[in-house]
């Protein structure tokens, strides 16, 4: 009883005894958050995501660059051959020509700036989604964090009810052999010890559990058995988070501003606005500049006598030099262009209310949240009067059976009442907190302890 007793007040302020024989490091609910956002996987592939607009913008700016091109060519023909005049002669002939030709667009209907102007507001996009993916994860942390919180406040009540039923083993032992109460209340005592001492190891390993899924969450599964959370000091949880709970027009008023699913959209709309200017761009003349040099070297053999020209001298004399304009004029290309542009006004309206659609998306889940802070809060303030309550039972019930005027079940009942009130007051307490949490992150304050 005694060993039970050491052991049960080594769990009261170690919090587990295996976990007590290697310091872990403890980690903020802001080292989580920033620890995650760098290292997380999805958060990865969504930053790749943002480097292809990247890499579409840059190819749409070049689009002003001419192109270049160089061509080889080396021709055989036999008994009837073109000669360098372009005459068909009775002459077998080997030609070797090379050419460098430069195309540059002058002027195609605004097609290029508005389509750059497109791919740059689709990057702002991709920033805007990947900013949505790190709030979303830094929710998830937070849930993944509380949970933590909670499980360990649980350990600590379990603990608590371990040291209350091995005094009052002690205790009935005293009375037993004072003869106050029969030898059966001394048994049933220590059979709640040993239900109590299961619910301690549950409640440890609940906290194993939560740590757990917190350190997957963070990428973190190699490193979990060396990982510990930093237990904030939490007072009065109501006074000190009240400022959070703010009505839902105030918040969305605000949030709808800066939230980054709404800039998302913003973007988005606004690039298939300029999309649509690309689109009504084939309805105009198109007008490219043209350079280009060609040379060629020319070789005659056969029946008779042929004069060859020497390789150099050729080169001297049968180079081309070719420079001007072209213009395009569009007349009639099967509805193509407008059926492009009747296209792009309707994913035009359809980017219109998918803004309006994610609008009250946002709107609802802050109405949500508003409603689960004001639940929460009054769960937790009835939670606080549970506790008042059921401790001043568990008192008197402990005050009865130290004096022999009660049963051991009757001291059960009372103690478990008690801790059970305990443990709704701390489930109240930590969900009360992560809602106004959310509140605060959908007023734009960074999630923190």
């Amino acid at each position: 009883m005694r060993n039970q007793l050491i052991i049960a007040t080594a769990l009261l302020f170690s919090g587990s005894f295996a976990w007590a024989q290697e310091p872990a490091k403890q980690w903020s609910l802001e080292e989580c958050i920033r620890y995650a956002i760098e290292h997380n996987i999805d958060l990865k592939q969504r930053q790749q995501e943002q480097a292809s607009r990247e890499v579409e913008l840059n190819t749409s700016k070049f689009s002003w660059l001419p192109d270049l091109n160089a061509n080889v060519g080396q021709n055989f023909d036999f008994g009837r051959s073109p000669s360098k005049t372009g005459v068909i002669v009775d002459q077998n002939s080997a030609n070797t020509s090379a050419s460098i030709s430069l195309s540059m667009p002058i002027f195609d209907g605004m097609r290029i700036p508005n389509d750059i102007a497109a791919r740059r507001l689709d990057l702002k996009a991709a920033v805007e989604t990947l900013n949505k993916a790190k709030e979303d994860l830094s929710i998830n942390i937070a849930s993944y964090y509380l949970q933590v919180l909670y499980n360990k406040e649980v350990q600590r009540i379990a603990e608590l009810q371990v040291a209350l039923s091995s005094e009052q083993v002690t205790k009935t032992e005293a009375l037993v052999k004072n003869g106050k109460v029969p030898l059966s209340q001394l048994y049933d005592m220590k059979a709640q010890l040993a239900k109590d001492e299961v619910s301690l190891t549950e409640a440890n390993n609940n906290v194993k559990l939560a740590l757990l899924d917190l350190t997957q969450s963070l990428e973190l599964e190699r490193d979990g058995e060396n990982f510990d959370i930093v237990v904030p000091e939490t007072g009065d949880a109501v006074e000190e988070y009240m400022s959070s709970i703010l009505p839902p027009d105030n918040i969305y008023d605000h949030a709808v501003s800066f939230k980054p699913q709404i800039k998302e959209q913003e973007y988005l709309l606004e690039s298939q606005k300029k999309m649509l200017k690309v689109a009504q761009a084939g309805y105009y003349p198109k007008l490219n500049f043209g350079a280009s040099y060609s040379n060629g070297y020319y070789h005659y053999s056969g029946d008779g006598d042929y004069d060859n020209i020497a390789f150099s001298d050729q080169l001297k004399n049968n180079g081309r030099k070719t420079v001007g304009f072209s213009l395009s004029i569009p007349l009639f290309n099967r509805f193509q262009v407008r059926n492009s542009v009747r296209s792009a006004r309707i994913n035009i309206r359809n980017r219109e209310l998918m803004m309006e659609n994610t609008k009250k998306a946002l709107y609802k889940e802050i109405q949500q949240a508003y409603y689960n802070a004001t639940a929460s809060q009054e769960k937790y303030i009835a939670s606080d009067k549970s506790v008042i309550a059921s401790k001043e039972a568990f008192s008197y019930a402990e005050d009865r059976y130290a004096a022999g005027k009660s049963t051991v079940f009757e001291y059960s009942e009372a103690k478990t009442k008690y801790a059970q009130s305990l443990s709704e007051q701390a489930q109240a307490k930590y969900n009360f907190i992560f809602r106004a949490k959310i509140l605060d992150f959908y007023n734009g304050t960074p999630i923190t302890l």
